[in-house]
């Protein structure tokens, strides 16, 4: 399978190191808006210009689109589908509908196939919710996100006046999460759920508390949680908060039996290192099956419960079967 990163940022570097790992695939090269010579790869791939992908139509399987899902996504996704197929992380949950609409409009039009929201979340916890819900039909959901950075709240901070740089981690309520696993089905408030920690590089002269107040104040990131905000240099910043840790859980608590007299909790949970890099790997696996559906003209957009399981594997159904099964 040749394979086409479109964007190379941090999730694009990650795409590039798992396509390493899967001797099925290929990195035919990478796309970027930037001047192609002064972009330096991980790998020696070839670089080329973002506005000349139309010139690759026949090289190239399948495109990996690693760009934001605020504004990149919704325009990059719909527009690459006319001429290839195409997997994208978008991760806007509540634009999801729309942005499905208008990526299965053009690739149904254009008989190519395109996985969208891959990843962890959306992607596999997405996943774990359907079987959950599908296994235990009286229950309730649960997801904490964290220990990890979250990259959109990062950059929120840091577009502040006086803030040189920022990571903010999103952090599960201990005491919220026990309550969960125990089977209690609590009500939780988002302030219960999760804690937000700050750790902030104010330049020079500036204003901490005027800096910690608007952090703490600010509306649809920190306002509904219990925040810290601890300033710190730019040493520390590096040597402490240089890496892009993150995971959760997914946990269901759900009763059966005659008068539901019977507890049962499913989990699914992530511990990740780089979060980019575990989202690529996601990502790639979805390309071996964007490939094979479109092969079996399965044309259109499609999300991962679209996708049958085996279709992400490199592995053969028989090996499958006995290894796995």
């Amino acid at each position: 399978m040749k394979i086409a990163i479109y964007g190379y940022g941090n999730l694009g570097r990650g795409v590039e190191l798992a396509i390493r790992q899967n001797p099925d695939t290929e990195l035919f090269g990478i796309f970027t808006r930037r001047d192609p010579k002064t972009v330096k790869t991980l790998t020696g791939a070839p670089v080329y210009a973002a506005q000349d992908v139309e010139n690759y139509t026949a090289d190239i399987d399948v495109i990996i689109i690693c760009g934001g899902s605020a504004s990149d996504l919704p325009e990059m996704t719909p527009m690459l589908a006319k001429s290839f197929n195409v997997v994208d992380s978008f991760d806007t949950h509540a634009r999801v509908p729309e942005h499905f609409a208008n990526v299965d409009k053009a690739a149904l039009t254009h008989a190519h196939t395109a996985i969208i929201s891959a990843g962890w979340d959306p992607g596999l916890f997405s996943l774990a919710r359907l079987y959950m819900n599908t296994v235990l039909p009286d229950g309730k959901d649960y997801t904490f996100w964290g220990r990890g950075v979250s990259q959109g709240h990062s950059d929120a901070v840091r577009r502040l006046p006086g803030v040189k740089d920022a990571r903010q981690y999103t952090v599960p309520v201990e005491e919220a999460l026990a309550k969960v696993r125990n089977g209690e089905n609590p009500e939780l408030t988002t302030r219960q759920k999760h804690t937000r920690e700050c750790y902030v590089v104010a330049e020079e002269g500036a204003d901490k508390a005027l800096i910690e107040k608007q952090i703490k104040e600010m509306p649809n990131y920190f306002a509904d949680y219990d925040t810290t905000v601890t300033f710190i240099t730019e040493e520390e910043m590096k040597r402490d908060h240089s890496e892009l840790p993150h995971g959760g859980q997914v946990i269901r608590c759900g009763k059966t039996g005659l008068d539901g007299n019977h507890t049962h909790v499913m989990e699914f949970s992530l511990k990740l290192d780089s979060n980019p890099e575990f989202t690529a790997s996601v990502l790639v696996a979805c390309a071996r099956a964007v490939i094979r559906m479109n092969s079996r003209q399965i044309f259109g957009c499609k999300t991962l419960f679209d996708v049958p399981p085996a279709d992400l594997s490199p592995i053969d159904p028989e090996e499958m079967r006995k290894k796995l099964l």
